[in-house]
């Protein structure tokens, strides 16, 4: 693949907590920002991807994280429970925390680390491109800056029936 397209500044506020060796930080937030790069063959058109169209898909995707709180639903630290109006949450040291449904972007990580955002929505952009249609790129790579000088970036191969890595797309 020879040619790339890449889109970045695209933004979102979100609380979290990330845990380690069996703990939790403190609870607290980032002002993210998230860059993703397209790489794969020419269309017809001479392009690989519109760069509207990637920012659209992308700002879309960083749209169901703002403002909310990022839950580590597949958490293995986390004692985590889902009524009809809340999710409940106990860390390991015994901090209970009560959100409202609406206020939690609830995804399918273990973790709420930038490695984990970054994978799952390198995981959702690929999803949207297959949605489309997009049948010439080979590769997908998403970076989220937690702040200045700190980001992680997840690249995944994307098949003809789907995209290699961690998360389902479905």
């Amino acid at each position: 693949m020879a040619f790339s397209v890449h889109v970045e500044g695209i933004r979102f506020a979100a609380g979290h907590f990330a845990t380690y060796r069996g703990q939790c930080e403190p609870l607290h937030g980032h002002s993210y920002e998230v860059a993703a790069e397209v790489e794969g063959l020419l269309t017809q058109d001479s392009w690989v991807a519109d760069f509207t169209d990637l920012k659209a898909v992308l700002r879309g995707l960083c749209d169901e994280l703002d403002h909310r709180f990022i839950l580590q639903a597949e958490s293995q630290v986390l004692k985590i429970d889902r009524s009809g109006t809340a999710w409940k949450v106990r860390t390991p040291a015994g901090l209970g925390y009560v959100f409202p449904v609406q206020d939690v972007a609830a995804l399918p990580i273990d973790n709420s680390t930038a490695e984990r955002l970054a994978e799952y929505l390198s995981g959702r952009l690929c999803q949207s491109l297959l949605e489309a249609g997009t049948d010439n790129v080979g590769r997908v790579a998403v970076e989220v800056w937690e702040g200045p000088g700190q980001r992680a970036r997840h690249v995944r191969e994307v098949t003809g029936n789907g995209a290699e890595g961690r998360l389902p797309l479905d």
